[in-house]
C-alpha cells in the first residue's frame, strides 16, 4: 500500500500525458476547436472558461506577461482550494506511519516467518490472519493515508490549461518573461524540477533514517519524471507545474514543521492510554512451525508402531501353521 501511494504522483503525470497526447491526436489544428466527444466536453467546461480567465487576467495586468500570470493565479487558487484536503490526507498518512512504526517489531516477525523454508499454505493463511488481526486491534487501516483525489482533480485542470493555450491565437503567441507559453520551455522545466527536488528533500527531514532509504528511489524518480513531462509539453503546462510545485514546497513546510510534530505527539499520548496490542510473538511463530513438525514426528511413530504390530501378527500366524 505504501508503494501505491508513492507512485500516485507518477501515475497522475502519465495520465495527463495520455490525455493531452490523445487530445493532440484528435484535433491537432489550433484553429478548429473540439465540439464532440470527451475533448469537446473538456474544452467546453474547462478549456474555454480557463481561456477566458487567462485572457481577462492578461488584459487586466497588461504587458507581455499577463497570460503567464493568469496561469500562476489559476494554479495558486487550485492549490489553495486543494490544500485543506491534502493536509487532511497528510495527517492520515503521518498517523499511519507513526502507528506502523510501533507495529514494526511484530510485522518483522510475520515477514520473517513468511520466508520460512517449507512453509505450507495453511501456515501462510495463519500468518496473514495474524497480520489482519494486528492491524484491526491497533486501529491501523491498510489503505489509510492514501489519497489520490487531489491528484485526480488536477488532471482535468492541466488538460484544460493545455487546451486554453492551444486553441487561442492570443494566448498561443503570449510569453512569460520572454518564455513562450505555446512552445516547450527548458527554463520552466528546470524550475519545476528544482522545486520538486526541494519539496522532496523537505519531506524527508522529519522521517527516520530507515524510511529515508526506502524513499531515495522516489526522490530521484519524481524530479526525472517532472523534467521529462515538462519538456514534453508547452510552456503553459510547465509553468503550471512550476507554480504548483512552489505551492507544494509551502505545503510541505507546514506538514514537516507544524503538522507532523503535533500528530506524533498526539499518537504518543494515545499509546500511553492504550498501548500497542500484542498479537504476534516469537513463541507464537515458533509454535506455528513446531506444531507441524511435532505432529509429523508423532504420525511417523504411529506408522512405525502399526507396521511393527502387523509384523508381529504375521509371525504369530506362521507359528500356528507350523
Amino acid at each position: 500500500m505504501r508503494k501505491i501511494k508513492k507512485y500516485m504522483g507518477v501515475v497522475a503525470l502519465v495520465l495527463v500525458a495520455t490525455l493531452v497526447l490523445s487530445a493532440c491526436g484528435a484535433t491537432n489544428n489550433p484553429n478548429v476547436t473540439p465540439h464532440s466527444g470527451i475533448y469537446g466536453w473538456v474544452y467546453q467546461w474547462l478549456g474555454r472558461p480557463l481561456q477566458n480567465i487567462m485572457i481577462q487576467t492578461a488584459h487586466m495586468i497588461g504587458g507581455e506577461n499577463g497570460a503567464g500570470w493568469g496561469i500562476v493565479i489559476i494554479t495558486f487558487v487550485v492549490r489553495l482550494i486543494l490544500m485543506p484536503l491534502m493536509l487532511v490526507q497528510q495527517n492520515k498518512s503521518v498517523r499511519q506511519q507513526e502507528k506502523m512504526a510501533r507495529l514494526q517489531p511484530q510485522m518483522k516477525l510475520i515477514q520473517n516467518a513468511m520466508k520460512h523454508k517449507g512453509i505450507t499454505p495453511d501456515q501462510q493463511m495463519t500468518l496473514s490472519g495474524w497480520q489482519r488481526e494486528l492491524y484491526s486491534k491497533n486501529q491501523v487501516s491498510l489503505t489509510g493515508g492514501i489519497g489520490c483525489l487531489p491528484l485526480l482533480i488536477q488532471l482535468p485542470i492541466m488538460w484544460g490549461i493545455y487546451q486554453a493555450v492551444f486553441y487561442s491565437q492570443e494566448l498561443a503567441h503570449s510569453t512569460f518573461f520572454g518564455i513562450s507559453l505555446s512552445q516547450k520551455s527548458v527554463v520552466l522545466a528546470i524550475i519545476a524540477t528544482v522545486f520538486t527536488v526541494i519539496q522532496g528533500y523537505i519531506s524527508t527531514i522529519s522521517i527516520p533514517e530507515e524510511q529515508k532509504k526506502t524513499m531515495q528511489s522516489m526522490m530521484l524518480f519524481n524530479p526525472i519524471m517532472t523534467l521529462f513531462f515538462s519538456l514534453s509539453f508547452s510552456g503553459a503546462l510547465a509553468l503550471y507545474w512550476a507554480a504548483g510545485n512552489f505551492v507544494m514546497i509551502i505545503q510541505q513546510l507546514i506538514v514537516t514543521f507544524i503538522l507532523t510534530p503535533k500528530v506524533k505527539q498526539h499518537v504518543a499520548d494515545e499509546l500511553k492510554e492504550k498501548p500497542v496490542e500484542v498479537v504476534v510473538t516469537k513463541e507464537k511463530v515458533a509454535s506455528l512451525f513446531d506444531t507441524d513438525s511435532t505432529s509429523g514426528s508423532k504420525n511417523n511413530e504411529a506408522k512405525k508402531e502399526l507396521h511393527q504390530d502387523l509384523r508381529n501378527r504375521n509371525k504369530g500366524k506362521q507359528q500356528r501353521r507350523k
